[in-house]
């Protein structure tokens, strides 16, 4: 049982073999050093579900006094290139939009609260970049939406594979 006053990893002392009180080293578990998370990452990509995800990582940002680190990952699309279709100037054009969207939330907001996030984009299939992100950013917490797309249920959601990969605390939200 946990002392009300003492530190939280120590334990009450243990009797000996020899009926002296043998004391145990306090259990000491893996912390970054902080009382909450220092950066929460959030994968958006321009859906609904995603911009909802936004929301909720910058209202947990604000008020865990955290970095927002919006990602965005850009798909890679060998076929769409390969057939000279303009792929990256497409995933630019959206990763354009999507900072846009961010800069007016964030300005509209600012004197009500005041968030601190940067944007990021990178590329690959979402659950390998979301994976880069996070590690890179070195994030406490992943945010991300509840996948729109049927297929999911079959091969598995972003979130899902995230959440099973247990790495990071991870958020879904719908």
């Amino acid at each position: 049982m946990r002392d009300a006053v003492g530190p939280p990893c120590s334990r009450p002392a243990a009797s000996d073999s020899l009926g002296g009180v043998a004391e145990q080293q306090p259990s000491h578990r893996f912390e970054r050093g902080t009382d909450g998370p220092k950066v929460i990452v959030v994968g958006v990509d321009g859906s609904d579900s995603s911009l909802r995800a936004a929301s909720y990582a910058g209202g947990l940002a604000r008020r865990q006094h955290s970095l927002l680190a919006v990602v965005y990952v850009q798909p890679v699309m060998a076929a769409g290139a390969a057939l000279g279709a303009p792929v990256a100037e497409t995933t630019d054009q959206i990763a354009e939009d999507l900072v846009a969207q961010i800069r007016d939330a964030a300005e509209r907001v600012k004197d009500i609260f005041a968030v601190r996030w940067e944007f990021h984009t990178f590329r690959g299939d979402p659950y390998n970049g979301l994976v880069t992100a996070a590690d890179e950013l070195k994030a406490d917490a992943v945010v991300v939406g509840a996948s729109e797309q049927a297929g999911h249920r079959i091969i598995g959601s972003v979130a899902i594979r995230l959440v099973k990969a247990g790495r990071w605390p991870v958020t879904v939200v719908p």
